[in-house]
């Protein structure tokens, strides 16, 4: 349902605002628009996912001075991940579900239009994993792109809020949902799906952008023409070298028609690079979280993808954890930047896994350059042998070597992982990744669970808890805290500094050429932190919980910066879904349940600026 606003000043406003000249492909004209930096086009700020900012009126220096200039309430409650964007002076936001959006117009802060999706509440939310989320908007050929919960990709007239065409991209009775932001890329719309927890099959797919049509869908796993995998042009790093995955690399290591039911879902963020043309993303977990029902290596769940954005196409693949056992996952972003690397400047990728790795690889090849953990707490690995690619994990903390049934405890990081989907920043000024984490360990019961559609396929029961250590060091601290902010160097995988945190930092982080790095915290807090030193500038409390991302734009030259607050997600879904037992949530329950004694639920878009 659309609700128009009807004012001749704002509908004027509009016309000139979306005035976008024509293109011959969707992306040119977002690459156009993330080239200014009063724009905020994309959920990462630009393809490559880097979520950095070249505005520096608000900087290091004058941060401490930053207020309040609006706000607005979204009228819905649980929890508001995902950020803004902002084209061409309109802010786009949305909500979790029922997943509306607002196109608001800055210079009055009121409702240009107002797009209500009409869904099925319950048919979907019960099979929303983690809260009832969604990570956010696309932009691209003068439409905004939806993901509804139900799975119904949906393009809208930038200008009007008016449906222009809707397609499914999955069956919510077979526990398929959708909770990322689309990505238009050349003619094309990718989306991914979500379902893992219900033994749903993980796939990319992209639809066109002019009707909705679709072009192409790739599988994470199962046979080779699922996948697009040609086994000799496609590769993976084996034997401390690229070579090809081989006929077959998926149902090889699956027993029998397991794969139909794997996992390896796309819920997380996709990057593209305009220069080879290739998308990048992870897969998740493996189901079920039992890794006892599922023997072999599970290829290809937990992997990081190259493909071809024209054909989907697989470049090349690189499994994190071959046979997850800890529900690990890997759709956490990727984030694309030129380094120097022994004294060579390489194309890279860089990835913060769930697990607590902090990955950069080639990529052109998919060669693995550094493999280093993020959070020294992590304990479940020892490190990762650069020759073949894989964890060497220790038996103690392996849920399969301790046998079904039987509880393992003090894993570290706990299923959430020492990072979740928050997405990282990046400035090329400090040449530092800033990392919004979790600092947080477990104990995992597998048990065996049946396979039924559209019914929970978890097979585990968790307890979370802090860690307890010290995140440079490893070593034992009794501390309390949940969370911690780090700069990390990605060409060394080394920790630079971090800042612990009471509750996880559920919040996507930007950084700006003020020398400035913004993040959310559970609280509800945005902080403001050098960029260089970790320094705690600025902090004001939002009226809930922050998991929302970080964004900055300007708007007739000044610098704002933006973020949802609304309490949920995984960590906050104690709160969000009225849970009460500790382990309920997936484990999550009972390690936040001090948040009510700071924050409650509601949605909130905050916009901070300079005074004038």
């Amino acid at each position: 349902m659309i609700k128009p606003v009807r004012s001749w000043l704002i509908a004027s406003a509009v016309a000139s605002a979306l005035a976008v000249p024509a293109v011959s492909h969707a992306n040119a004209g977002v690459e156009q628009l993330t080239k200014d930096p009063a724009n905020w086009a994309t959920w990462g700020g630009d393809y490559a996912g880097t979520r950095y900012s070249t505005l520096d009126q608000i900087n290091n220096k004058n941060v401490k001075e930053l207020q309040v200039a609006w706000t607005f309430s979204t009228g819905v409650l649980r929890g508001h991940e995902g950020g803004p964007l902002v084209v061409d002076d309109v802010i786009y936001i949305h909500t979790p579900f029922p997943n509306k959006v607002f196109a608001l117009n800055q210079t009055e802060q009121s409702i240009i239009w107002e797009f209500t999706p009409t869904q099925n509440a319950e048919e979907t939310i019960p099979v929303m994993c983690c809260d009832t989320v969604n990570r956010g908007l696309a932009y691209g050929d003068g439409k905004i792109y939806l993901l509804q919960s139900d799975t119904t990709l949906v393009a809208l007239d930038a200008k009007t809020g008016k449906r222009v065409w809707a397609v499914r991209n999955g069956d919510p009775k077979l526990g398929m949902t959708n909770t990322s932001a689309p990505l238009v890329v050349n003619d094309k719309v990718l989306v991914g799906i979500s379902g893992g927890e219900f033994g749903v099959r993980g796939f990319l797919a992209a639809y066109n952008a002019k009707d909705g049509t679709l072009a192409w869908k790739g599988y994470s796993v199962g046979p080779d023409e699922d996948m697009l995998m040609d086994p000799q042009k496609s590769t993976a790093w084996k034997d401390g070298k690229v070579q090809p995955v081989g006929k077959d690399s998926s149902l090889k290591t699956w027993e029998g028609d397991q794969w139909k039911i794997g996992g390896g879902t796309t819920w997380g963020w996709t990057s593209y690079d305009p220069q080879s043309n290739l998308v990048y993303y992870g897969s998740g977990n493996p189901s079920t979280w039992n890794p006892v029902q599922r023997p072999g290596d599970n290829k290809w769940s937990m992997t990081l993808w190259a493909r071809d954005a024209d054909s989907g196409a697989v470049k090349w693949v690189y499994q994190m954890i071959p046979h997850d056992e800890w529900d690990y996952d890997g759709i956490n972003e990727t984030v694309l930047v030129d380094q120097n690397i022994n004294g060579k400047t390489r194309k890279t990728i860089v990835h913060f896994d769930r697990n607590g790795f902090g990955y950069t690889l080639d990529r052109e090849t998919g060669e693995l350059l550094v493999a280093e953990k993020f959070d020294k707490a992590v304990n479940w690995a020892t490190h990762v042998d650069m020759k073949t690619g894989r964890p060497v994990v220790v038996d103690q903390f392996s849920t399969e070597f301790n046998g079904e049934d039987e509880n393992t405890t003090g894993i570290c990081p706990a299923a959430l992982g020492s990072k979740n989907q928050q997405p990282v920043a990046y400035s090329p000024k400090t040449k530092l990744f800033y990392i919004s984490a979790n600092h947080v360990c477990m104990d995992y019961e597998p048990f065996e669970v049946e396979y039924v559609a559209g019914q929970p396929y978890v097979g585990a029961t968790l307890s979370m808890y802090p860690a307890g250590k010290d995140a440079l060091t490893g070593k034992e601290d009794k501390s309390t805290n949940l969370g911690q902010f780090t700069a990390w160097d990605a060409t060394t995988g080394t920790i630079k500094w971090t800042n612990n945190e009471r509750f996880s930092v559920w919040s996507g982080a930007v950084a700006t050429a003020g020398d400035v790095v913004f993040y959310g915290t559970l609280e509800g807090y945005l902080k403001a932190v050098d960029a260089n030193t970790g320094k705690e500038l600025y902090k004001f409390k939002t009226p809930s919980g922050i998991i929302g991302n970080v964004n900055t734009w300007s708007f007739n030259g000044k610098q704002y910066v933006g973020v949802l607050s609304g309490l949920g997600g995984w960590a906050g879904i104690g709160m969000a879904a009225g849970l009460e037992g500790d382990t309920e949530g997936l484990g999550a329950v009972g390690a936040y349940r001090s948040l009510s004694s700071y924050t409650r639920l509601g949605g909130v878009f905050t916009v901070f600026a300079l005074p004038d």
